[in-house]
């Protein structure tokens, strides 16, 4: 996924440009309205996120322009202007969404994520996934690895499937933390890694080829065997 990131404050776009290619997304900076304008017309953005107290151009003229001059990329306009009336201008104009600052970078990356699949008009998900030979059937709640069925709790389920969902890529123990148990539980709480060696015991038993991985100061991943 390639966003392109229109934020003059460099700490604020530092923040998201480091997190976005944490999670091995392309990030194009632009510091400027115009910038971000000649940017997106590339064509080559699957998402913009766009700051409206911009330098040169307020963000609500930058969005309708590249609406009127035929723009469709996804635009999630990112401010402390947080009014109900702020919104609803912003989504005149041609935004798709609207995420006030201060604003935490998951659910940040959770609807960028949602605005891609909804523009690329994605087909319904399928019911089962599979890495390897582990087997996650969504409408019967069943796991099994080499055609044996694994027993798992609601949260080892709910673990898996977020980790299955996309092979290969690093979860941090925050953004699992926030998607499984929700953003009211405590960041500091160990819950993650006690509930993936949990996970990691029934999925990767002796003489099986090891799927769940630790990526150290990163966070977790299941990746296909070799």
């Amino acid at each position: 996924m390639n966003v392109l990131l229109v934020e003059d404050e460099p700490r604020v776009a530092d923040f998201i440009d480091r997190g976005l290619r944490a999670e091995n997304h392309g990030v194009t900076v632009a510091a400027s309205g115009s910038e971000g304008v000649d940017l997106a017309k590339t064509g080559e953005f699957d998402v913009i996120v766009l700051d409206l107290m911009l330098p040169d151009m307020h963000g609500y003229d930058v969005c309708q322009r590249l609406r009127l001059e035929g723009d469709h990329t996804p635009i999630l306009m990112l401010t402390a202007m947080d009014t109900l009336e702020d919104k609803i201008k912003g989504l005149r104009v041609g935004a798709d969404d609207y995420l006030a600052k201060p604003f935490d970078f998951d659910e940040l990356l959770a609807r960028i994520e949602a605005l891609v699949r909804r523009s690329r008009n994605f087909a319904p998900r399928s019911n089962v996934l599979q890495v390897a030979d582990l087997v996650l059937d969504r409408d019967l709640l069943e796991v099994k690895r080499g055609g044996e069925e694994i027993k798992l709790t609601a949260k080892e389920l709910a673990i898996l499937e977020l980790l299955m969902g996309a092979p290969g890529r690093v979860f941090s123990r925050t953004r699992i933390l926030n998607q499984v148990w929700g953003y009211s539980e405590d960041p500091l709480t160990n819950v993650v890694d006690v509930y993936i060696a949990r996970l990691r015991r029934k999925i990767d038993t002796p003489g099986r080829e090891p799927l769940l991985e630790t990526v150290r100061g990163h966070g977790y991943r299941l990746r296909a065997a070799a």
